[in-house]
């Protein structure tokens, strides 16, 4: 495909948000840029102008803040959904029955792409005007650096939730033709470090890209690319299989995430919050309390003011008080926790935990009404409490309606654990204890000298349980079926859980489908669950991307 054709077919899918196919003819042509004359069409006139055009990628990623949950942590033992019919696409990832058409792959992934092509055109066009004297070396770097960031974490969501994808960027590629595996991830190291080169220190706004938060993130792309992730052939030898493949690793990236770590923590612009409750929320959001733990995140300002609200509250805390205590209706949320075993479990092996009562609400008290709901069978499932504002002390949670949180990409708690984990499968596990410890201060649980593989797993869900991590640490790990296959475990999966309590007719009925899900789960997860499903375009049409193996 020629330049001039990429460009006006990415626009007009920008525009009319028709999907990603208009993109994709003659894709064995690159995109020619060495002949590009530049001209008043194709610059911006001032540094200003620079940063705007490439905050317009914020739009495609401003929708897919509640729907990653939807695949990452729907498509493990943690979560399950009932938004709406039990044919819509939250149930139907729940249950591990997604297909090329299920709304919310269909949502990312053309969103994703999407925003790539409009990152592709603003690189583009700032180099123009950098070039035409228009915009300063200072404004190029920052809206060239916030470019290649931002595509460089597209091509990763890409990477571990699709596999193989295609790699276009200004300099050319095709659209549908897929790439290995490393070569995706070249690319997304290349973006990551020319963002690193470009961008300024982390100045204490998470919302804005900075050099910390890019080498952060290129820790998380060793971590990721270092455990190996499975090729297309791989995934085809075990599609219709409920065998987990073998665990590898590679150790010299696995080095270099512990090196791209330590430079965020050398930096010593990062820091964790001393109050772990004080890391969700609006009061919270964009690092209001000065703590500089929120090292990336994607700006929110409610339905009416962004591309989409945030709808991480609205989703878990749907109908607030709503479980038939106290007089109330009956109602369910859109996410549900997946039983009382992860509450449960997590409290026998960590009872003084600080975090568990911020992950897991067992009971909320309603500020209105001054009336206790408890959220644990035979009532409900606990509360995902993440999913809730914890900013509010003495007001019912109003941002179901507003959806105006912030979501955090990445903290730097994150990155204590990158450099934690990636020490350990080096076999520098007494190395790993620093790291690792200081998230274990904070909750107020006993330190280790020496922390195992099976301790990091577990500190992945002590910290980090549903702020969209759960899929891809199993993909990672590659314990995704067995992992899925603890709910056999759950009070409610047996055959006879009517019988160890006594239900209300709509108690009954809610354990009725946390019971559906949970053997759903057991018995759909296969091996071709380690990719999603290559999806149709925003109405439906073929992408012309080749298809994950076992759909």
């Amino acid at each position: 495909m020629k330049k001039k054709q990429f460009i006006f077919a990415a626009l007009v899918a920008l525009a009319t948000s028709t999907g990603f196919t208009a993109c994709s003819s003659d894709n064995d042509d690159t995109n020619d840029t060495g002949g590009n004359q530049i001209d008043l069409t194709n610059v911006v006139n001032d540094d200003a102008s620079a940063i705007s055009l490439v905050n317009g990628v914020y739009s495609h990623w401003q929708p897919l803040s509640s729907s990653f949950s939807f695949i990452i942590e729907l498509n493990s033992n943690k979560l399950i959904s009932f938004e709406g019919e039990e044919s819509e696409a939250g149930p139907v990832n729940s249950r591990f029955e997604q297909e090329p058409t299920t709304w919310y792959q269909v949502k990312i992934f053309n969103h994703l792409l999407l925003g790539i092509a409009q990152d592709n055109e603003a690189i583009t066009t700032v180099s123009n005007s950098l070039k035409a004297g228009k915009v300063s070396q200072a404004g190029y770097n920052a809206a060239v650096g916030k470019a290649k960031f931002l595509r460089a974490l597209a091509y990763l969501k890409l990477a571990q939730l699709w596999g193989e994808v295609p790699v276009f960027t200004e300099e050319g590629g095709s659209t549908i033709e897929r790439q290995s595996i490393d070569n995706v991830l070249t690319q997304v190291v290349k973006d990551f470090t020319d963002a690193e080169n470009l961008l300024l220190d982390y100045s204490g706004d998470p919302r804005v890209p900075s050099k910390q938060a890019a080498q952060a993130l290129l820790a998380r792309t060793y971590l990721v690319w270092g455990d190996n992730p499975l090729t297309s052939d791989q995934v085809a030898a075990i599609a219709l299989s409920q065998t987990d493949p073998a665990f590898t690793k590679n150790d010299a990236r696995l080095q270099k995430a512990v090196e791209y770590a330590d430079k965020v923590i050398k930096s010593g612009r990062l820091a964790l919050d001393p109050d772990y409750s004080k890391l969700y929320g609006r009061e919270y959001e964009s690092n209001k309390r000065g703590t500089n733990e929120h090292l990336f995140t994607i700006a929110h300002d409610g339905d009416k003011n962004d591309a989409q609200g945030n709808h991480q509250t609205h989703c878990s805390w749907t109908f607030p008080f709503q479980n038939g205590e106290n007089g109330n209706g009956y109602t369910q949320n859109h996410t549900e926790v997946a039983d009382d075993d992860l509450y449960d479990d997590w409290k026998a092996e960590q009872p003084n935990d600080k975090r568990l009562a911020e992950t897991y609400f067992v009971e909320v008290k309603n500020p209105e009404t001054g009336l206790v709901h408890h959220y644990y069978s035979p009532v409900y499932t606990p509360i995902n409490g993440k999913g809730v504002d914890q900013s509010y002390d003495d007001a019912e949670n109003l941002e179901i309606k507003q959806n105006s949180i912030d979501r955090i990409e990445i903290r730097y708690a994150e990155v204590l654990l990158t450099k934690a984990e990636a020490l350990v499968q080096l076999g520098r596990n007494s190395e790993a204890a620093e790291p690792f410890n200081q998230l274990r201060r904070r909750a107020g649980i006993a330190e280790v000298s020496a922390p195992t593989f099976d301790q990091i797993k577990r500190e992945w869900d002590y910290e980090f349980t549903y702020e969209q991590f759960s899929v891809l640490n199993s993909y990672r790990w590659k314990n995704l079926i067995s992992s899925v296959k603890q709910v056999k475990n759950y009070k409610h999966f047996a055959d006879d859980w009517k019988e160890k309590q006594t239900f209300t007719a709509d108690q009954e009925a809610y354990f009725q489908k946390v019971h559906n899900h949970l053997v759903a789960k057991y018995n759909n997860i296969r091996g071709r669950h380690y990719r999603q499903p290559i999806p149709a375009g925003l109405h439906g049409e073929d992408l012309g991307i080749a298809q994950n193996p076992g759909y």
